[in-house]
């Protein structure tokens, strides 16, 4: 069986052809960056990669493009309530997003584009529209006219267009032809960052940005668009109208994944339930947290609770116990060339983790009672093929225990910073900026970057 997957245009699981064969150009909308992210954002970068890790082991070549919304709504209201310029605030979380994907195993993209940096796109794209009869210009702003469009805008998210409320997306709303029309191009405003284009300064509107830079980078149609379900209506529905009212075919198939809830609610701020990757290092290594995050089918929604975390460290062990017995009998664990059909079947059935994880820890009962019997030959070859599947999965125990050692100091490290940064804090304090100022320049040489925020200071630790 080849690979199928579900795509949310047709509802339905597909079979996969690529637009070339043995090539697979793959977007996956990132990060809109105004805070750091919690595990709901980990988790869909977890996916993505695993998506990547199979497609690379069934032997296509992969370009994976995830983008950057670098300039938004929410990056400018962060930034006026926190008194910083907006690309601190996009570029400092930013760097918190790519540490988080790091820390959890994930394969950089093959570009990360940034919205910014892709004006001169959408700038063709919004006059390609224009020229067709699929949007307008009020002022400064663009707008895309959802009525010329009506016969094809809601098929990905199966909804009729008489049914569908106002965009909401501008203070001028009145300024519309429909109310559904939604924005393109956000005139300038006092304050705020803008661009020079023809119809006036401004910055982009959140749908338009994704269309240009899936299209520069994959061409006018490519295989893959993924993201998180939550998107489907109206960011994805809009990337479609922009792209294919324009000419391009744009996505062949959808991908969605499903979202994360804490003990079965929606997490948020104002509940006070939003969990972030350092509280879950405080309770379970890396590899675990990604185990967690992975283990559930991605298409379903995944429900956070401490017994569910421990469940999957437990399970997560298993493995690992296995391979470390079999290493310490065999001296050397090669990761097998094959692996088992039932895995591969698994996989290929939109990717079926659940399943393939499964047929995992089977082999690894069978290597453990071959090792208690002293079969060593069955017991090699379910550790060949263990360490395999745990491979494609991001999980192969010992290809993460070359970086646990220092992984392990990380909470050292953390407890004496923090305790030099009270004693910086103190100094402040009493405004002794001298020992401030002396404090901070000797963190600096050992490598650890103090930024002063107004939730207090933050650090990192920069190499080379």
């Amino acid at each position: 069986m080849s690979l199928r997957l579900y795509d949310t245009s047709t509802r339905a699981v597909r079979e996969f052809e690529p637009l070339t064969p043995g090539r697979v150009g793959l977007y996956v909308c990132g990060a809109t960056p105004q805070a750091a992210p919690h595990i709901g954002h980990l988790r869909s970068g977890v996916i993505y990669d695993q998506l990547v890790r199979w497609l690379i082991r069934s032997g296509y070549e992969v370009t994976f493009v995830r983008n950057v919304t670098d300039i938004d709504d929410k990056i400018l209201a962060v930034a006026e309530q926190s008194g910083r310029p907006w690309f601190a605030v996009a570029e400092g979380n930013q760097r918190i997003f790519g540490k988080g994907y790091e820390t959890l195993g994930c394969l950089p993209p093959t570009i990360e584009p940034r919205a910014t940096g892709h004006v001169p796109e959408m700038i063709v794209l919004m006059r390609r529209l224009i020229e067709r009869g699929h949007a307008y210009n009020v002022g400064d702003d663009v707008y895309f006219d959802v009525k010329s469009w009506a016969d094809h805008y809601g098929r990905l998210s199966n909804q009729k267009l008489e049914n569908m409320r106002s965009a909401g997306d501008t203070p001028n709303e009145e300024l519309k032809h429909d109310a559904r029309d939604f924005a393109l191009w956000k005139g300038a405003k006092p304050g705020e960052p803008s661009w020079e284009t023809p119809w006036g300064p401004g910055r982009p509107g959140w749908h338009l940005e994704c269309s240009a830079m899936a299209t520069k980078y994959l061409g006018e149609t490519f295989d893959i668009h993924g993201g998180g379900m939550d998107l489907v209506f109206p960011h994805h529905e809009n990337e479609i109208a922009q792209a294919q009212a324009a000419g391009d075919g744009f996505a062949r198939y959808w991908m969605h994944n499903g979202l994360l809830t804490i003990d079965r609610e929606k997490m948020s701020k104002s509940i006070g339930n939003v969990v972030y990757l350092d509280d879950l290092l405080g309770q379970v290594r890396a590899v675990e947290a990604r185990y967690f995050l992975v283990s559930a089918h991605y298409r379903s929604t995944i429900d956070f609770t401490p017994g569910a975390l421990d469940d999957a460290a437990l399970a997560y062990q298993r493995i690992e116990g296995f391979l470390v017995r079999a290493a310490e009998t065999f001296g050397d664990v090669k990761i097998s060339a094959d692996l088992p059909a039932a895995f591969v079947g698994a996989m290929d059935d939109d990717l079926g983790v659940p399943q393939a994880l499964a047929v995992l820890h089977e082999t690894v009962r069978a290597g453990n009672s071959a090792l208690a019997s002293g079969d060593g030959e069955a017991a090699r070859e379910a550790a060949a093929e263990v360490r395999a599947m745990a491979s494609v999965l991001g999980i192969d125990p010992l290809e993460w225990s070359v970086a646990s050692d220092a992984a392990d100091l990380r909470p050292v490290v953390d407890a004496l910073v923090r305790v030099v940064l009270g004693q910086r804090q103190a100094a402040r304090g009493r405004k002794d900026w001298a020992a401030a100022d002396a404090i901070r320049d000797g963190l600096a040489e050992a490598g650890i970057v103090v930024e002063d925020t107004p939730q207090g200071p933050r650090y990192d630790i920069r190499r080379g």
